[in-house]
C-alpha cells in the first residue's frame, strides 16, 4: 500500500524515542534477520508475548528476494495483527543507491556499508557516501549507522574456528571511532569488539572493557552486530554498558533449517508444507525469546 511522508515520519521519531529509552534504561533493541514470511511472524510472537521492541532487518540478499516494498507491507500487517513495537533496519546495505530506496519506502533504520562491497574502500569514500545518507534520511527522520572498516564473518554456521588473535587486528578503537562519528553525524555505530557474523563451534568472547572505553567516547547509538554464538552473559552486560541494537541472523537460521529437517523427517507424506510450519517458526520464536531476555528489553515496548 505504501506510507505518506507523515506517516514516515511518525514511525522515524517513534523509533528515535526507543534509541532513547534503551540507553536511558539500559536495554538493547534486538535486531532479527528474515528472509521470508514464518520468521517474521516468528519474530512477531516473541515481540508480542515478551512485551519487546524489535527490529526486524534485511540485507541486500534478503530484499532481492522479498522485495522492499513487500517487506514494507509484511511488517505493516503483522505489526497491526499482534499489536506490537516493530521497525525495519535495512543491513549493511554496500550502496548509497539502495539506501535511498529503503528510506524512500519507509524504513526506519539503514546501515550503510560501504566495505561490504569493497573490502578496500578507503576511509574517506566510507565517510563521503555515509555522510550523503546521513543527510538524505533527514527528510524522513531515519537513524543511520555505519562504521570505518570492514566487518568479518558471514551469516552462516562454520566450521572452522575463531581466530581470536586475527579478530582483535579489527577492533574499534575509542579515537578511531569518535573521529568516525563526528565525520559523519551517523546515528548509530557499529562497534567491533569480538563480535564476529556467523556460528562458530566456539563462543564468541567480546572486549566489554573495550566497548566501556568507546560508549564513552561517543555520545551517539552503539550496535553490535554478530551476535549468533555469543554467551548471553555478554549481552547483559553490553546493554548495561550503553549498547542499544544487537544482531542476529545465524542462531535463527539454524533454528530453522534443523527443525525444518526434523518436521519433514517425521512427516514424509504431508506435501501441504504450510501446516508444518507452525512447528518451525516456533522453533525461531524460542531463538528470539531467548535474546530478548538477554537483552532486557522484555516488557519495554510502548505501542
Amino acid at each position: 500500500m505504501g506510507l505518506t511522508i507523515n506517516q514516515i515520519r511518525e514511525n522515524t521519531t517513534r523509533a528515535r524515542h526507543l534509541m532513547q529509552r534503551s540507553r536511558a534504561q539500559h536495554f538493547a533493541v534486538g535486531a532479527f534477520n528474515i528472509d521470508n514470511q514464518e520468521t517474521l511472524i516468528a519474530v512477531a510472537q516473541a515481540a508480542q508475548k515478551l512485551n519487546a521492541p524489535v527490529l526486524v532487518e534485511v540485507s541486500e540478499g534478503e530484499v532481492k528476494a522479498l522485495g522492499l516494498e513487500n517487506i514494507r507491507d509484511l511488517v505493516d500487517n503483522y505489526k497491526l495483527q499482534y499489536g506490537v513495537e516493530m521497525y525495519i533496519n535495512l543491513d549493511h546495505s554496500p550502496t548509497v543507491e539502495a539506501c535511498k530506496r529503503a528510506i524512500d519506502v519507509g524504513f526506519e533504520f539503514i546501515h550503510i556499508d560501504i566495505s561490504q562491497a569493497n573490502h578496500e574502500a578507503s576511509t574517506d569514500e566510507i565517510i563521503e557516501k555515509t555522510k550523503e545518507i546521513v543527510n538524505y534520511a533527514k527528510f524522513t527522520g531515519a537513524l543511520v549507522e555505519s562504521e570505518p572498516h570492514y566487518f568479518g564473518g558471514s551469516s552462516n554456521v562454520h566450521a572452522e574456528t575463531i581466530n581470536f588473535e586475527e579478530i582483535k587486528k579489527t577492533f574499534s578503537t575509542p579515537e578511531a571511532t569518535k573521529s568516525f562519528v563526528e565525520a559523519t553525524g551517523i546515528d548509530t555505530y557499529a562497534a567491533a569488539v569480538g563480535n564476529l557474523h556467523g556460528k562458530y563451534p566456539v563462543p564468541k568472547e567480546l572486549d566489554l572493557d573495550l566497548l566501556q572505553q568507546i560508549r564513552d567516547s561517543i555520545d551517539c547509538q552503539i550496535s553490535l552486530h554478530g551476535g549468533s554464538g555469543t554467551p548471553l552473559h555478554y549481552f547483559e552486560e553490553a546493554a548495561k554498558i550503553g549498547v542499544s541494537k544487537i544482531n542476529i541472523n545465524s542462531d535463527m537460521r539454524y533454528a530453522f533449517r534443523k527443525e525444518l529437517e526434523k518436521v519433514l523427517a517425521e512427516n514424509p507424506d504431508e506435501y501441504a508444507i504450510v501446516k508444518l510450519m507452525p512447528q518451525v517458526y516456533s522453533a525461531v520464536q524460542a531463538v528470539v525469546e531467548e535474546k530478548i531476555n538477554a537483552f532486557g528489553s522484555a516488557g519495554k515496548a510502548i505501542t
